[in-house]
């Protein structure tokens, strides 16, 4: 067993276990990849303050989101083809949030459908939603999510057009993969991973093949995504979404304060400062610097969290001092998937969770419910003194 004190280290393991094309699929960006890379780079211009000679027991981290107990503010991003980055991905990284205390948010373009996670869980996850213009599947799909005590929708706003990708198209990414000479040749060196592969069923998309009408195959289902591809998207659009749910309702994809007053006027009951993980625009400001602005136009009415960049427990330490009430990771869960399968989740959320645990200690702070900007130094115009 390798010994594992970083997320890096799970994410070498991930790149030497894992085939290139879904590596790639998860590190990378859209475009020139600016906005991917300074999603990490920004949260290291942002210091924490030490203190010392304070009492530093009897430390918590437990904490809620959107009124759920959780072991700490950290849930599981929702990403897509989970499922191929491991076998059975989803279910894996379902359990292991599920162990831990925290939520597990399910991707409607996951390998495992909603049946599938449900069935081999013991606890509500969460589902994520896009905004398709095929009402037929978005009203069933809200109703298996019910169906499945699925316990909060996070509705994704961020995804009206595809940014482009150069690696995923390069490696002619799909699921299940394409076989030609180069792809065979790669994933012949990831025994593991390809061992898993041919002990599962699950190697599509679960959640839309059977359910999605016209959809039964890899290209019938492309076909069907970019139909239903909604780029008239309007507020009005969600709002009948808020009245498909009623439950917990997260929106995700904000970056602008004039769209965090759209989502609270809609009914969300949370939002998530996203830029899809630099996935979609490129060239838009990093999720932790258009955090300040969102909670001084919102912070006192709606709950706020931040996705997109985090690498580490200190990471989630800042967003969480700048104001947010919770964070997700993404790829840290995935490279641990990709690296040791449930086990490596498991140990990506340990290693999060005692670099939180231990950088607020140190930061003289005891309750992460408590966290304010008085334990950050950031530096003037972080947030912009933008024209």
């Amino acid at each position: 067993m390798p010994v594992i004190t970083c997320i890096d280290d799970l994410k070498q393991l991930y790149r030497r276990r894992t085939p290139k094309m879904f590596y790639d699929y998860a590190e990378s960006g859209s475009w020139t990849e600016q906005t991917f890379r300074e999603n990490t780079s920004d949260f290291d211009q942002i210091y924490l303050r030490q203190r010392v000679a304070i009492d530093m027991t009897g430390r918590s981290t437990a904490s809620q989101m959107v009124g759920q107990d959780v072991s700490m503010p950290v849930a599981l991003a929702p990403v897509g083809l989970t499922g191929m980055q491991c076998a059975d991905g989803e279910i894996k990284a379902a359990r292991a949030a599920e162990q831990f205390g925290v939520p597990f948010t399910l991707s409607t373009l996951s390998i495992c459908s909603i049946e599938d996670v449900a069935e081999h869980t013991n606890k509500p996850f969460w589902m994520q939603v896009y905004t398709l213009k095929d009402d037929d599947f978005m009203t069933r799909l809200f109703d298996r999510a019910k169906a499945a005590n699925c316990s909060a929708a996070v509705i994704t706003v961020d995804l009206q057009m595809l940014g482009q990708r150069h690696k995923d198209l390069k490696n002619g990414l799909s699921a299940p993969p394409k076989l030609t000479p180069k792809s065979v040749a790669n994933m012949m060196t990831k025994v593991h991973w390809g061992l898993g592969m041919l002990g599962t069923n699950r190697r599509t998309f679960r959640n839309v093949m059977g359910h999605a009408k016209g959809v039964s195959d890899p290209s019938s289902l492309s076909a069907w995504f970019a139909e239903a591809t909604d780029h008239t998207l309007n507020w009005d659009r969600i709002r009948q979404f808020r009245k498909m749910w009623d439950g917990p309702l997260i929106i995700k994809g904000i970056m602008d304060a004039r769209d965090a007053h759209e989502a609270l006027n809609a009914g969300a009951d949370a939002i998530i400062v996203s830029n899809h993980g630099g996935r979609q625009l490129d060239g838009a400001l990093s999720a932790i610097r258009a955090l300040p602005e969102i909670m001084d136009a919102v912070g006192d009415k709606i709950e706020v969290h931040l996705d997109s960049g985090i690498r580490s427990g200190q990471d989630v330490l800042k967003a969480l001092a700048m104001g947010a009430k919770g964070t997700y990771i993404g790829r840290a869960f995935v490279y641990g998937l990709g690296a040791m399968g449930e086990a490596g989740v498991t140990k990506a959320l340990e290693v999060i969770h005692k670099e939180l645990d231990t950088s607020m200690g140190l930061c003289g702070r005891t309750d992460v419910q408590t966290l304010d900007r008085d334990i950050l130094m950031i530096p003037r115009g972080f947030s912009g003194d933008w024209e």
